[in-house]
């Protein structure tokens, strides 16, 4: 019990990661229908950020995570602006290869400029360790639980609540009816962007201080498990999203606790696969008939 309790505590501290991954590509798929591939590199790129203010700046853990989203959120929207709007209305594959490209671009830019080396990340924040019912849990793996919780619940406010988040869902139903009616689609798109990648940013500045080490391709098997997330709860769906990525954090550290360490990527496109087979609309997608 106290093991089964231990693998819970670490899957949920991994699936809010993949959980925060997730979102950014269920938002850009959801208004634009492109797999935004270059996400994960989103996700590094933060993770760096804060690697840097916190050695060079000295800043606490609070404002290198707060810089780290502006900054992916800036860094998001100038993707979008540079590689993605020219394309908006060109075939799915031009900027579903673009944004292939985009992250590889970020990979070798960043292993250029910065070296391939693995770094240690600053432990901006004392590790503690508390007894929960025999299971051992970590103050930095109760902060990624609840950091994500919250910014969750603030992504659905201002989805729900806010003027730009009523436009965004406006434009993911029907674009050409968003801007008959004054929705201007090109502020929205960019908005989704930054939004997404912030919560990206926050996710590597996170996870830095959970695994204590980064590097430039840290953000490619991460970022294609958070897809994979985000498939699994339904495309295009917040609340899938937020689940998928719980789900196949659970579903990893189990998979580890069982003794398959070597095959724990393996798993998840397993369950992809099956998933797609069985449920291709996700576990709280809908199937959608399309008049052809």
């Amino acid at each position: 019990m106290h093991t089964v309790l231990q693998q819970l505590v670490n899957g949920l501290s991994l699936g809010s990661i993949y959980a925060l991954l997730a979102l950014g590509y269920t938002m850009v798929y959801g208004i634009i229908k492109l797999i935004n591939f270059a996400h994960g590199d989103i996700y590094m790129l933060g993770a760096f950020w804060g690697y840097y203010v916190i050695n060079q700046w000295h800043f606490s853990f609070w404002p290198a995570l707060l810089s780290a989203m502006v900054f992916c959120a800036l860094t998001g929207v100038i993707i979008e602006y540079l590689a993605y709007r020219p394309l908006r209305n060109s075939p799915r594959i031009a900027a579903l290869i673009t944004a292939i490209g985009v992250s590889f671009l970020l990979e070798n830019g960043m292993s250029y400029l910065f070296s391939s080396n693995v770094r240690n990340f600053p432990q901006a924040m004392h590790v503690k360790s508390y007894n929960f019912l025999g299971a051992k849990v970590s103050n930095i793996q109760i902060l990624i639980l609840v950091v994500s919780i919250v910014l969750m619940i603030l992504l659905q406010l201002i989805i729900r609540r806010t003027k730009m988040g009523k436009a965004m869902r406006a434009v993911s139903v029907d674009p050409d009816a968003a801007q008959l009616i004054g929705i201007n689609i090109d502020r929205t798109i960019s908005f989704t962007f930054a939004l997404g990648s912030a919560l990206a940013g926050a996710a590597g500045v996170m996870i830095g201080l959970y695994y204590n080490s980064i590097d430039p391709l840290m953000g490619m098997t991460p970022g294609i498990k958070a897809f994979v997330a985000a498939v699994l709860g339904g495309i295009g769906l917040i609340p899938g999203a937020a689940l998928g990525g719980f789900v196949i954090g659970i579903l990893e550290t189990a998979t580890q606790a069982l003794g398959f360490s070597a095959f724990k990527d393996a798993v998840v496109y397993v369950v992809l696969i099956i998933i797609l087979l069985v449920r291709p609309a996700g576990i709280l997608g809908k199937n959608i008939k399309e008049k052809v």
